[in-house]
């Protein structure tokens, strides 16, 4: 597994685990919440490629979220499951602030994590928010 992927399976486990635990951003980009043994197994590249994703999905938070509400025709954003959320906020904080990563890889990176960690089908919402964004030219 590439260091990018591992970056962005702790980004998004962070953003979940900030959902119920609020915490601060400080915590986050330390991974208090994570086992230090855990952590210990992550390079640096990885642990700062995560902190850029966690920093900059929760700094934008409010565009994030509205690009994807933008997209969700007869779905409360509210319903949305955590996981998926948090999977939806750093693709989308990618696809709208990390130009130089293009778009599909951003998206197929979304999917395959949403295939491991989502539910049945969560990977086909999360493909179709994105794509919708990427379409839209918001990103």
């Amino acid at each position: 597994m590439s260091s990018r992927r591992k970056a962005r399976i702790l980004a998004f486990q962070s953003l979940f685990s900030h959902e119920f635990n609020n915490n601060t951003v400080e915590d986050l980009l330390k991974f208090s919440w994570m086992d230090e043994s855990k952590l210990s197994n992550y390079d640096e590249e990885t642990l700062n490629f995560a902190k850029l994703l966690i920093a900059g999905t929760l700094q934008n938070l409010n565009n994030v979220d509205s690009a994807i509400k933008q997209q969700l025709k007869t779905w409360d954003f509210n319903r949305i499951i955590k996981v998926e959320l948090a999977i939806l906020r750093i693709s989308v904080y990618s696809l709208l602030y990390q130009k130089d990563i293009p778009s599909t890889v951003t998206i197929n990176e979304a999917i395959d994590i949403a295939k491991d960690y989502g539910s049945d089908d969560a990977y086909k919402f999360i493909n179709g928010i994105l794509d919708g964004i990427k379409k839209s030219g918001e990103q």
